[in-house]
């Protein structure tokens, strides 16, 4: 009954509201075992009922939503190459603490260590008991399975990433790419959630990519898929972070966008972004994206130019796997009013139209997308020790 009840909670968790018959069709277990549970969770003060369903000729289904006051949260950690930050959320993905982010760069020997300081940080100020698990998503060749992040050595802190942060902190933790925890969040609550088939691209400091195929993460025969970063489009000589030349991120990141307004503004190029850059030797991401969007050429000029190989890219994808839709999702997608004509233009000079002119290009609305990715791995992963939590609360 325990398990049911479990999938019962992970699919209202996911969508909701749900009438009896929806948890029927979505779990796959008959009507009377499923509203049996639905009954006992209703005894429990763990779902309530949210209204009925739209008439279909017969009485109206009851519609069920879970009470996020009487579940377990989620530490939600979102880790990228120059930042990490974190939040509890609760059952509905509403904030239960303020939003907190440090700069952490993951090339620098602290970097684990200024992690674990700044959960333990946040630990301090939050409820334990309320707290079912931790939710890890950052970049590299991530094994969801052990926790493992194969984009480092075996004698690294972040290679057996779960098992340490589970001795540090005495929770379960779930780690995950951070590119397909982003498609899970876009596919469930995002833009891309009447898909079936669609390519999620995360425009960070590099270019990810998480592939939903028939409404399911696919992680390719080793669990790799996505290195879209890697596919060699650029005709330069760069050297790519992975050691090889050729790479799409060399020209299509927002690393890529920063290197090339960094050069301009060493040349004393006119922009708003100059002084900054005159105090402090460089500059970051959001300042150009923001630069950008409020008129600044320079900073024009750079995200164009990440935005027509971004482009390049997703014609590549539409040859190989003919979405139907295609979400630029992550740090980037602010850029939108600049990256989509340039998107648009490179898909018409390289890609078949046959092809492309049915799959929808969309940027995503969603703010604080990987965050959102790192509730949905907790929850997604969730087993039944979840309800010592409940427990606990209760």
């Amino acid at each position: 009954m325990e398990t049911l009840k479990l999938s019962i909670l992970k699919n209202l968790y996911f969508k909701n509201p749900q009438s009896i018959a929806d948890l029927s069709l979505h779990i796959g277990k008959s009507l009377p075992n499923i509203t049996n549970a639905v009954n006992k969770l209703l005894e429990g003060g763990y779902i309530s009922q949210d209204g009925l369903a739209p008439s279909t000729g017969g009485r109206r289904a009851a519609q069920f939503i879970p009470i996020a006051s009487q579940l377990p949260k989620m530490l939600c950690v979102a880790i990228d190459q120059l930042y990490s930050s974190i939040v509890l959320m609760d059952f509905n993905n509403q904030f239960s603490s303020p939003i907190k982010t440090r700069e952490i760069d993951l090339n620098s020997k602290e970097a684990y260590h200024n992690l674990k300081s700044f959960i333990s940080e946040v630990l301090l100020s939050s409820d334990h008991a309320n707290i079912y698990g931790i939710g890890v998503t950052m970049p590299g060749f991530v094994d969801s399975h052990s926790g493992k992040n194969n984009s480092y050595p075996a004698n690294s802190p972040w290679y057996d990433l779960k098992a340490n942060l589970e001795s540090a902190f005495n929770f379960p933790v779930f780690v995950e790419n951070d590119s397909s925890a982003i498609a899970i969040a876009e596919h469930r609550f995002g833009v891309a959630n009447q898909s079936k088939n669609v390519m999620v691209v995360n425009l960070n400091w590099g270019v990810g990519l998480g592939m939903i195929l028939d409404n399911e993460l696919y992680r390719g025969h080793s669990g790799y898929a996505g290195e879209f970063s890697h596919i060699p489009l650029s005709n330069t000589n760069k050297l790519c972070s992975c050691g090889k030349k050729g790479c799409l991120e060399v020209e299509a990141s927002l690393i890529a966008a920063v290197e090339f307004a960094v050069d301009k503004l060493k040349t004393a190029e006119e922009s708003s972004l100059q002084s900054h850059y005159q105090e402090h030797q460089t500059i970051t991401g959001d300042q150009l994206i923001e630069a950008a969007i409020e008129g600044d050429q320079l900073a024009i000029e750079s995200i164009r130019r990440i935005g027509y190989m971004l482009g390049k890219g997703i014609a590549t994808l539409i040859h190989i796997i003919n979405p139907e839709q295609v979400v630029i999702s992550g740090r980037g997608a602010k850029a939108q009013q600049i990256l989509l004509p340039q998107v648009q233009s490179a898909l018409l000079e390289f890609s078949i139209q046959r092809l492309s002119k049915h799959t929808k290009i969309e940027f995503s609305q969603t703010k604080n997308i990987q965050l959102l990715g790192s509730a949905c791995v907790v929850v997604g992963n969730a087993d039944r020790s979840i309800y010592k939590q409940i427990t606990r609360i209760n």
